[in-house]
């Protein structure tokens, strides 16, 4: 069905000025389409049903500031009562059937108009790791809460992947004093996100910060006390934090009609509409396509789930459809490093780096027929600043000008 289609259907059901919004998900993105809805002018009944019992929260401050016992909680500074939106927090959903036009939760079906599936993504677990002790994930309130006593026993930790989550979880657990190993399947950290010329000079990182980097090391099991790797060595270790990816919370759609892509995604479309009528998904669990880079993305970063739900909000609400295309951003606080990354770079052709990555501040440029693509910088936010307002252009870089540290980027342009 076109987006044409998919929003005729929705304009033409009864009653649509008081139409009924359910969003399933009370994280970031479930939340800001609720907060998007009411900023737009919608004022039909919403109703926003979390599976967390607790109020909802932000997530970066989890492996941060909660963790470390600096901060109680994170919970949205979000006014549902004064937004008149409904709250059914602690309730998991189980199913749609889109005939009925009604959401399945553990507590009973929710009718709904227009739904809004927001149920973000959930972290992965190492098979046989189910019930061994000592064993953590760090995604949500409740699994920070368990491990903030661990760090504060300074237990000997070992960090199963050496991915975003567990650089940042290896940095909280030094801070607190703990002795941490990471180890990682890979040759290298981030080996799925950065290629081996940019993480090269991160992989020293750890050992500046006094945490143990173990890479081409594959996990072969997690017994009590102890982490066996591939090649026959053990770790000893008080606990294991296990942070080797994520994928979308989408298990309780199959057999819907909600069209799911290979990697568990629901397939929305470029307004952020799934494949049945009046469904919309958005934040970690939905993969949308790009004009920009020309390709499909899953981008399961926090600006992600901020700005989709304006899109979301504004095809619910308005009379034309609005296209989801962003830049993609993110950010990881690490071994006192702040790392920034704007953009798309699996259709670059050309690195330039700008600045000595054995220096405090460094980024890397990709570029694609001149044009910028993507930046990542370490320790230098304006380049972040810049660089994103580029790549929105679609500006192409003076090559040479780029690479020199002391030129504004903005002032690079060819």
């Amino acid at each position: 069905m076109s987006s044409e289609q998919r929003q005729t259907s929705e304009q033409d059901r009864p009653g649509w000025t008081r139409r009924r919004v359910v969003i399933a998900g009370a994280g970031m993105a479930g939340v800001q389409t609720a907060v998007a809805l009411r900023e737009q002018g919608f004022t039909g009944p919403v109703t926003l049903i979390g599976a967390e019992p607790h109020q909802p929260y932000d997530r970066p401050p989890l492996s941060k500031a909660v963790l470390l016992g600096t901060a109680e909680g994170s919970a949205f500074d979000v006014d549902f009562e004064a937004l008149d939106v409904e709250l059914r927090l602690g309730v998991e959903v189980t199913g749609i059937r889109p005939a009925e036009h009604e959401l399945d939760t553990e507590a009973g079906p929710v009718p709904y108009d227009v739904l809004v599936v927001a149920t973000g993504a959930r972290p992965v677990i190492l098979p046989g790791t189910e019930g061994v002790a000592g064993v953590h994930l760090l995604r949500t309130l409740d699994d920070a809460e368990r491990l903030r006593p661990v760090l504060a026993q300074q237990h000997r930790i070992v960090v199963v992947g050496a991915g975003w989550i567990g650089a940042e979880f290896a940095t909280a657990a030094r801070e607190a004093g703990c002795e941490v190993t990471v180890v990682e399947a890979a040759d290298r950290p981030l080996a799925g996100a950065l290629p081996a010329e940019v993480t090269a000079p991160m992989t020293s990182w750890y050992a500046e910060c006094g945490a143990e980097l173990i890479t081409g090391a594959p996990v072969a099991a997690i017994e009590p006390g102890e982490v066996v790797l591939g090649d026959g060595r053990r770790l000893s270790a008080g606990a294991v934090v296990v942070g080797v990816g994520a994928r979308p919370a989408t298990d309780w759609l199959a057999g819907s009609g909600v069209e799911l892509g290979a990697d568990g995604s629901v397939t929305a479309d470029d307004g952020l509409r799934t494949s049945l009528p009046d469904v919309y998904a958005v934040g970690d669990c939905a993969s949308f396509p790009s004009r920009r880079y020309g390709e499909r993305l899953l981008v399961h970063h926090w600006d992600n789930a901020l700005q989709g739900p304006r899109t979301v909000a504004a095809n619910i609400v308005g009379d034309l459809p609005d296209v989801y295309d962003p830049v993609p951003y993110f950010w990881s606080e690490q071994f006192g490093r702040f790392v920034q990354y704007a953009g798309h770079h699996t259709d670059a052709d050309e690195l330039v780096w700008r600045g000595d990555p054995a220096e405090a501040g460094w980024s890397v440029l990709w570029l694609g027929e001149g044009a910028l693509k993507a930046l990542l910088t370490v320790g230098r936010p304006r380049d972040l600043t810049q660089g994103r307002k580029l790549i929105e252009a679609a500006a192409h870089v003076d090559r040479a000008r780029a690479a020199d540290p002391s030129v504004p980027l903005k002032s690079a342009v060819a």
